[in-house]
């Protein structure tokens, strides 16, 4: 998914990345973007077994309070989910032409931070967003920000906290 040294933090649930730098939805000042993948790669999350859909439910719930509670940009703000997965199907993605869901779909979650002082007219506070076309997805993003070594490590440890404290997973390692 990233091409930016790998996950956050990794759990039964699966992983936390940021986004490919070129592929930033949400600037990092504007409330941030974070990749939360399933603990195993599939197309739907209906493939997942009970026991994988609810700890990946738990990483994304505490990932997004984390990102709340750690990101002062967020202050008074919220988080949009979006089950992402849907630019692998378009017909200019490789391998070019007509794509099936089952075949060629890797769900993940973007978890996109809503601040309430967003400047990107794309994330205004009180509208939906806005996401650009596969084809200018690249310039849509260019000149958006990840987040900051500083607010990852913050917001990896508050998950840690809530993983444990409200859903009784353990963290291990990154």
């Amino acid at each position: 998914m990233t091409k930016n040294g790998g996950a956050l933090l990794s759990c039964a649930g699966g992983k936390v990345e940021l986004p490919d730098r070129s592929l930033v939805l949400v600037d990092r000042a504007d409330g941030g973007n974070l990749v939360v993948l399933p603990p195993r790669p599939v197309w739907d999350r209906s493939e997942l077994d009970a026991r994988e859909l609810t700890q990946w439910s738990f990483l994304i719930a505490a990932t997004a309070r984390a990102m709340l509670d750690a990101l002062p940009q967020l202050a008074e703000g919220c988080i949009n989910y979006w089950d992402a997965g849907n630019w692998r199907l378009n017909v200019a993605a490789e391998p070019a032409g007509s794509k099936s869901g089952p075949k060629h779909r890797s769900v993940h979650m973007h978890l996109l931070g809503r601040s309430r002082t967003a400047k990107d007219r794309s994330w205004a506070w009180g509208e939906a967003p806005v996401f650009p076309k596969y084809a200018d997805r690249f310039a849509w993003a260019k000149g958006r920000e990840p987040l900051n070594a500083e607010e990852c490590a913050a917001i990896v440890q508050r998950a840690r906290e809530l993983l444990l404290e409200r859903y009784g997973m353990k963290v291990r390692g990154t």
